[in-house]
């Protein structure tokens, strides 16, 4: 006996297919399945889910994997972080792209936090390994991966510019001792020596000026203390780190303001010295 569509409790719509269960479905071939399943497809498979609505929930003790766009940008700016570098190395145009090394590891954390930057400090060290060989690629790391993950970090929680950058010049000195272990290593040779011989030239320059203008007495350029250059040699060094810090920082606040990060404030002096 033919009923009207619509009519009785098994009825099925017109377009749609039963399953055993009686729960109509709207896509053909699908008679069988738990609705229930089918919903969460649907749920997944729909064009205007978020993000992390359509990732899996991680395991208890596991971080949440990164999204697509996260993946994306932290490629895209480990790629550019060691094209500067390589850049700087055979094309090295002087001091201008050393300012933005650090800066893309930063900018990461900034937008996508730490796990993010480390993973982009460790892929820009990996792809510079692969094109220079590892132990240009760990001059990179170190000072100036690890430092642009400090400084993302200082700049997210708008820590003053002179914490930062205080903390910044320290990882930096530090980079430049390990830069002469490691040389000293591939080179053979001691360059903290060659590094004392320098500031001695330097040193005797001073005290020989300072001599010229009766300041001090002749016999003061035969005595010159090792350990007084040694301390003088780690002085130039935190002072260079400083100097190099502070011109980071003000490229930095210059860059992250038209990207939509902003930083903490510079303070008065300095926003004086840009405005006039």
């Amino acid at each position: 006996m033919n009923s009207a569509p619509g009519e009785g409790m098994g009825e099925t719509p017109a377009g749609r297919h039963p399953d055993p269960g009686g729960n109509p479905w709207p896509y053909p071939g699908t008679a069988g399945f738990d609705p229930a399943e089918m919903a969460e497809v649907e749920a997944f498979l729909a064009e205007d889910a978020p993000v992390d609505a359509q990732m899996p929930a991680p395991r208890p003790g596991r971080p949440r994997p990164l999204g697509p766009l996260p993946m994306v940008e932290t490629a895209f700016l480990a790629s550019a972080a060691s094209l500067i570098w390589l850049v700087n190395t055979y094309f090295p145009p002087g001091p201008l792209l050393r300012i933005v090394f650090p800066l893309p590891m930063a900018l990461v954390y900034l937008r996508w936090g730490p796990r993010a930057a480390w993973m982009s400090a460790l892929v820009a060290t990996l792809l510079l390994a692969v094109m220079m060989g590892p132990p240009r690629s760990l001059l990179f790391l170190m000072p100036y991966g690890v430092l642009g993950v400090q400084l993302g970090w200082m700049w997210r929680r708008r820590a003053s510019w002179y914490s930062s950058i205080g903390l910044g010049a320290l990882l930096s000195a530090l980079g430049v001792f390990v830069r002469l272990w490691l040389l000293s290593i591939l080179l053979g040779e001691d360059l903290w020596v060659y590094t004392m011989n320098q500031v001695t030239q330097l040193l005797t320059w001073g005290l020989g000026i300072l001599v010229n203008w009766g300041w001090l007495g002749w016999g003061v350029l035969s005595h010159i203390d090792v350990t007084l250059v040694q301390i003088l040699a780690v002085i130039l060094i935190v002072i260079s780190s400083v100097v190099y810090l502070f011109t980071v920082h003000l490229a930095a606040w210059l860059l992250l303001e038209r990207l939509g990060e902003p930083m903490a404030t510079p303070p008065s002096w300095v926003q004086r010295l840009l405005d006039s």
